[in-house]
């Protein structure tokens, strides 16, 4: 069964025309002062990485002996596996986008970030494994949708989907289920293990934020619209992805429109500070904002309502852009630049 996932996860990874060559003339591409400013940090990225670098292996047997090996009552810990197996694979589909980045990414700098990003998810992914095998999981196929979201990223058709879908979607949602774990205390050294990995992926967030409005910038009105609707199709498979798990997420304490909400914030304020980079001429903001209150209306409503109240709710939301019940963007609008991703995304 887990060979049968690793293969799903790595197909088409390595797709015809990916490059093969020395590229001579990285140095010669003409950059506005923006784009040098966002390479200045990206290479800042790398360097940060070196030296946060830290040792999965001797973290994980210090936080075992700091409490006295995992402590967790029995009854939550099918749905602490559950969880977390989902971000043990995504972790493994992070490695292996970040490390094509890397190999397909020209400029210096955005490439040295890749490269960073891929050396932390390998160490994620190891540790995960590492820490699973203590509460005894045994590797098995993802969720439906969770597993359809990597594959949709992994074979998806452009660098800049593959980017937006790993740094700037998969990564800010893991990093609300890291917060809402870390802040619950479910398990002490699951939840001080977390911290490492919080740090790590804003910085991966960054690389997402500050070199994808140069590849935006350079799209077609037609390739933008695909871009866009590609998005917005990966934001309706991830909420389904949380349905999924709604009893698992129950279990553990945590409520459901919380995930939902700190973690369409967190996609959401990427978004905007990637769109404040690329001088985007698309109402993003707008249309991914009311598409996430129309599904929080009808798959996670603030009370228990009918079918008919839900879908009048959606309906309200869709046709007057002043109509809210979660207040998504009145919580962006209060939110600075480094806010959410501890001010590496802006950094």
């Amino acid at each position: 069964m887990i060979l049968r996932t690793i293969r799903h996860l790595t197909r088409g990874l390595h797709q015809p025309g990916m490059k093969n060559y020395i590229p001579y003339d990285m140095f010669d591409m003409e950059r506005t002062q923006r784009e040098l400013k966002s390479a200045t940090k990206m290479e800042r990225i790398y360097h940060i990485g070196q030296d946060r670098a830290w040792d999965g292996k001797e973290v994980l047997k210090e936080l075992l002996e700091k409490h006295d090996g995992v402590q967790l009552a029995p009854e939550k810990v099918e749905p602490l596996r559950r969880l977390f197996a989902t971000i043990f694979w995504g972790e493994l589909a992070a490695w292996k986008v970040s490390s094509e980045l890397a190999l397909e990414i020209d400029p210096l700098e955005a490439k040295m970030a890749a490269v960073s990003q891929a050396h932390d998810e390998a160490r994620h992914f190891y540790v995960m494994h590492d820490y699973l095998s203590l509460l005894d999981y045994e590797p098995q196929d993802l969720p439906p949708s969770a597993h359809r979201l990597l594959v949709e990223i992994l074979r998806a058709d452009s660098l800049a989907k593959k980017l937006v879908g790993m740094q700037l979607m998969v990564e800010p949602i893991a990093l609300t289920l890291f917060q809402l774990v870390r802040e619950s205390n479910t398990e002490p050294v699951l939840c001080d293990l977390l911290a490492y990995y919080e740090r790590d992926e804003a910085r991966h967030v960054a690389l997402g934020v500050h070199f994808l409005p140069e590849l935006v910038s350079k799209m077609s009105y037609t390739e933008l619209v695909d871009f866009y609707v590609w998005q917005i199709r990966m934001f309706m498979i991830q909420l389904d992805g949380v349905q999924e798990m709604k009893a698992d997420f129950n279990a553990l304490g945590l409520t459901m429109r919380d995930v939902v909400h700190m973690g369409m914030i967190k996609q959401l304020h990427a978004n905007r500070l990637t769109n404040e980079r690329s001088g985007n001429r698309f109402p993003v903001e707008e249309l991914f904002t009311r598409a996430v209150e129309c599904k929080l209306a009808l798959e996670f409503p603030l009370e228990d309502t009918s079918r008919r109240a839900r879908w009048t709710e959606a309906l309200k939301i869709l046709v007057n852009p002043n109509h809210s019940t979660s207040d998504i963007k009145a919580a962006l609008d209060r939110l600075k630049p480094g806010d959410v991703f501890g001010g590496t995304a802006a950094a």
